[in-house]
């Protein structure tokens, strides 16, 4: 072998060194980049799930105010409130014996005013309690407020229950019923319907609520989300529950809830 075919030998084996040495190099970039990501999207996702977790602690919080609110202002309604009303109507119609004005007409009114304000009062009262929610259950609480809007008159109700109930836990059946309520506060508001249709819809895993009125709607692409939008959606996220809001202009607002069985 010449000297020359050593030189090139050497060259050829100094290059196929290199050639690994860069490689290994390159692998071990390559592990460490990915290394480097893998630890990144770990970091990210450790972070989106401590700020998911304090914001779903922050939207519980403020539910769990806003229940405790509700309650507050029930037992108000109902022991004070309620209480000055009966009081009034049963010293109205003392006095309306002892003045021999009980069959006046004028007073006959009014002590019926008294009675159905007291009993919109007590009614009103028990559906801001979430005690009595939970008792009750949920299909019960939705039906008595769409008979109390129709006794005030506010607009003409349908509802009707599909499939076979099944046991909804406390908390759920409370946050289901405020978003159905905060939907029902918002046709009152602003919807101008005059009737209003509800459905629970059971099926083996799941529960669906719908509800359509029948009023102006909106449009949504240039209606930004309201504080009671927000609401009902915040509160189906805190749940897992499905939340869709759809309206038309002209053509009225459904709404859907699709709650999974826990």
């Amino acid at each position: 072998m010449s000297f020359d075919d050593n030189i090139l030998g050497s060259f050829e084996l100094l290059i196929i060194v290199c050639s690994l040495v860069l490689l290994a190099f390159l692998m071990i970039i390559i592990i460490l980049f990915s290394v480097f990501q893998k630890r990144k999207i770990k970091f990210i996702n450790q972070r989106n799930e401590a700020i998911l977790r304090y914001q779903e602690e922050v939207a519980r919080t403020q539910v769990e105010i806003q229940e405790e609110t509700l309650k507050n202002v029930g037992r108000e309604l109902h022991d004070n409130i309620g209480q000055l009303i009966s009081v009034a109507n049963l010293e109205l119609k003392i006095f309306g014996a002892n003045n021999h004005l009980e069959k006046e007409p004028e007073l006959i009114e009014i002590t019926n005013l008294l009675g159905k304000s007291l009993s919109e009062i007590r009614a009103l009262s028990k559906n801001l309690n979430n005690d009595i929610i939970t008792h009750i259950g949920l299909q019960e609480s939705i039906k008595n407020e769409l008979n109390r809007l129709e006794r005030l008159k506010f607009l003409n109700t349908a509802f009707t229950i599909q499939g076979a109930p099944f046991s909804i836990p406390k908390d759920d059946t409370i946050i289901l019923f405020r978003i159905v309520q905060e939907f029902l506060s918002n046709v009152i508001k602003h919807a101008k319907a005059s009737s209003l249709e509800v459905m629970m819809l059971f099926k083996d895993d799941f529960l669906e609520i719908l509800a359509q009125d029948d009023g102006i709607g909106f449009d949504q692409s240039v209606t930004s989300q309201g504080s009671g939008l927000l609401n009902m959606h915040t509160r189906a996220q805190m749940i897992r529950a499905e939340f869709e809001l759809n309206s038309t202009k002209n053509k009225g607002t459904r709404l859907k809830i699709k709650y999974i069985k826990v």
